[in-house]
């Protein structure tokens, strides 16, 4: 079987910067242990799997797809970045003609429509409440040592744990920080925790463009040392910066190496819109 597969950089108009996410597109039905091998062979934090949902449907006039998304280890529930490189897929090698694209997930219906500048993800958010510090402790001092804490709260929904630092540093200190991921899967084998946000505020006036909060993340539970970009990451950092600055609009900005923004916009029905660029880097078939 000969499959069509493409490379695109999210959350970036830049060629390899953003986060990388590989994307197949599934004319016929593949069996189970294809998606993980192939996920594993392309060895990016994603590849996502796009499927017609009927025999007549195609890939560049149907609206309604299903998707999914593997890491190199294991099924993910829930990714932002490889949502808006599957759109951009469908848009801009496609040709799909639709102006928006509603993808069938283990998270519900998540949509993707057009911008002038970007791709925009219709995604839901998810609450973070406050966590104890001593309940985590090992982890985070194992993880950024005695760096100082400002806020710890954890989402239940993703299993995320998030940690501000404190408004004392500035967004060199975070993106310089060493984080040391190596130990983290064998401090917290409950399956409590699968993914660990550190964030911090943003820095008002005297930069160009100006952020609303920073953030890195790490997932070493599924195989993920450091995910370059992490839309999902933002459907709890979103309502969190939103509380605390007192905004529905905020741009953000992910402090990995290769570097991503965001634009985030908290919506009234209780979901956040999530703008971000993506370029195309690679075209081409996997044989299976």
């Amino acid at each position: 079987m000969k499959l069509p597969i493409f490379i695109a950089d999210a959350f970036t108009t830049t060629a390899f910067h953003g986060n990388p996410a590989a994307v197949c597109l599934l004319e016929n039905t593949l069996d189970e242990d294809s998606h993980q091998h192939i996920a594993r062979e392309m060895n990016l934090s994603e590849t996502a799997f796009i499927r017609k949902l009927q025999p007549t449907a195609n890939f560049t006039q149907s609206s309604h797809f299903g998707l999914r998304w593997f890491t190199p280890e294991s099924e993910f529930p829930l990714c932002g970045h490889a949502t808006l490189a599957s759109a951009a897929v469908l848009f801009h090698k496609m040709k799909n003609t639709n102006s928006t694209l509603t993808f069938a997930t283990m998270s519900g219906e998540l949509k993707a429509r057009r911008a002038e500048d970007g791709i925009v993800l219709d995604f839901p958010l998810y609450p973070a409440f406050p966590q104890d510090f001593h309940e985590v402790e090992d982890l985070i001092k194992a993880a950024i040592g005695d760096t100082l804490v400002q806020d710890i709260r954890y989402s239940p929904d993703t299993k995320n744990l998030m940690v501000r630092l404190s408004d004392s540093y500035n967004r060199s200190f975070l993106e310089t920080l060493k984080v040391n991921t190596e130990p983290l899967p064998g401090i917290e084998k409950t399956g409590k925790v699968k993914g660990l946000i550190l964030t911090l505020r943003g820095e008002p006036g005297g930069q160009t463009p100006q952020y609303d909060f920073y953030s890195r993340y790490f997932a070493p539970w599924v195989g993920v040392a450091e995910d370059p970009v992490t839309g999902s990451a933002h459907t709890i950092l979103g309502p969190y910066w939103s509380e605390e600055l007192g905004k529905k609009e905020m741009r953000a900005f992910q402090c990995s190496r290769r570097g991503g923004e965001l634009d985030i916009s908290l919506r009234p029905d209780g979901r956040v819109d999530m703008k971000g660029g993506a370029a195309i880097v690679l075209e081409g078939t996997l044989t299976v």
